[in-house]
């Protein structure tokens, strides 16, 4: 009964599963490989949703969205991530106009770090 229940929510036209929102895409990139970009203007301050939800399983501590997965690093991003309870959200913090790649200020990562121990 459960799984019927969850069946018919994901498939409700409110609350069907998207891996994105629905303003952005993934593409190639000129950064590095495949970005995540706008597919129409979004504000300043907008909360994207999920990008990482913390896992003690994995090496760095969390496990990546299809979300989080495709933001590429710039030293001049127009997001950030906000860090609230076991989740980590995706949040614009510029205007970001339709076409324009999403980027952070990669912080959560720290390779070196881990290839040294």
């Amino acid at each position: 009964m459960i799984i019927c229940s969850m069946t018919l929510m994901m498939n409700s036209q409110k609350n069907i599963y998207r891996p994105l929102p629905e303003n952005t895409t993934i593409l190639k990139s000129n950064i590095e490989g495949l970005g995540l970009f706008a597919t129409e203007d979004i504000d300043k301050n907008k909360t994207l949703g999920v990008s990482h939800v913390k896992h003690h399983d994995y090496l760095n501590g969390f496990i990546r969205t299809p979300l989080g997965g495709f933001v590429n690093h710039s030293e001049e991003p127009n997001c950030k991530l906000r860090e609230v309870g076991h989740e980590m959200y995706l949040q614009t913090i510029k205007r970001i106009r339709k076409g324009e790649e999403l980027t952070l200020k990669y912080q959560l990562y720290n390779p070196v770090k881990f290839i040294d121990e």
